[in-house]
């Protein structure tokens, strides 16, 4: 009998799905819900082995309307992504199963292995996470796959752009000119799209003195081809959101101290962050939610809004 709560209730024809996939032997002994996803549920399934001991495999499933209309793309998409990485150094969960249509289960979903360690979002320790960061990132960027995945999506537009409420007007209006402007020329790189810190995952506390280190690097749904700069944007948007305008500025030039390479121009360097900066605008709401649910309760909708008004506002300052 699966033990679990209600709030972590796996449905039966996924369980059934699960178990097919499982070693001979071995059976779901409980099922926990994990937070922090934005677009699908996450659950860590306890499996019992043959042996009497355990492990741990991930199940993501997509629920929501909108995200079960894009589900197929999105895990066809992650599942290359997964087979790409099991030959690299970029610790990646392994794949173990995929549903794309919900031919077998619920709800399109994917069963994957479980890595160790956990997600940080705290202040705390940040001045040596964001240098692991950083280096993390240019890893995935050297990648070379033999199959490059689809090139980069820009949804963000001049016209879509949400200014917040009390924003530095001035400071808005250029930085939303700056994306009116076609996208500098780049050089490709094999990007993540989403990397930041609420995917990647650290072995906290640490096991030596030498401090933390990445145990892992998760959702891959958006893998793309594009600029290296684009990557970075995001993350020093998040870093910027999550614990102030300075640590957003700062990852970039810890990307580039770990070997990383940028836009020679300034100025294309800041189209990227502008660019993904206003695309944080527009969902500041679903941004926030997650991370307070991970414990970081003074980050309100309102609160994150007057860190990326900051944030942008510095961007702009900085060209000046």
């Amino acid at each position: 009998m699966t033990n679990h709560d209600e709030t972590a209730a796996v449905r039966p024809l996924t369980l059934a799905w699960v178990s097919r996939h499982l070693e001979v032997g071995e059976r779901i002994v409980r099922t926990e819900a994990l937070h922090g996803g934005i677009t699908a549920e996450m659950r860590r399934l306890t499996i019992g082995t043959w042996d009497g001991g355990t492990r741990h495999l991930v199940l993501r499933s997509f629920v929501d309307p909108f995200s079960v209309g894009h589900a197929e793309e999105w895990l066809n998409r992650e599942v290359g992504a997964l087979t790409l990485l099991a030959g690299t150094g970029v610790p990646a969960p392994g794949l173990v199963a995929v549903d794309p249509t919900a031919e077998h289960c619920e709800y399109p979903s994917l069963l994957m292995t479980h890595l160790a360690g956990r997600t940080v979002l705290d202040d705390e320790g940040l001045e040596v996470r964001v240098p692991l960061l950083a280096c993390q990132l240019v890893a995935i960027h050297a990648l070379r796959p033999a199959e490059r995945p689809r090139e980069y999506v820009a949804l963000t537009t001049a016209d879509t752009v949400v200014v917040p409420k009390g924003a530095d007007a001035a400071a808005w209006a250029a930085a939303i000119d700056v994306i009116r402007k076609p996208a500098p020329p780049y050089e490709g790189r094999f990007l993540h799209r989403d990397f930041q810190p609420g995917n990647v995952l650290f072995d906290v506390p640490p096991p030596s003195p030498a401090g933390p280190r990445i145990t892992g690097v998760v959702d891959w749904a958006a893998t793309s081809w594009g600029p290296a700069d684009l990557d970075v944007a995001h993350c020093s948007t998040n870093l910027a959101l999550l614990h102030g305008p300075a640590w957003g500025l700062r990852f970039a030039e810890a990307y580039e101290e770990t070997g990383g390479v940028l836009a020679a121009a300034a100025s294309e360097r800041l189209y990227w962050q502008v660019r993904d900066g206003l695309a944080c605008s527009e969902e500041v709401r679903l941004v926030a939610q997650p991370w307070r649910e991970a414990g970081r309760a003074e980050l309100t909708t309102r609160a994150v809004e007057e860190r990326l008004d900051a944030y942008v506002t510095a961007l702009m300052d900085a060209l000046g």
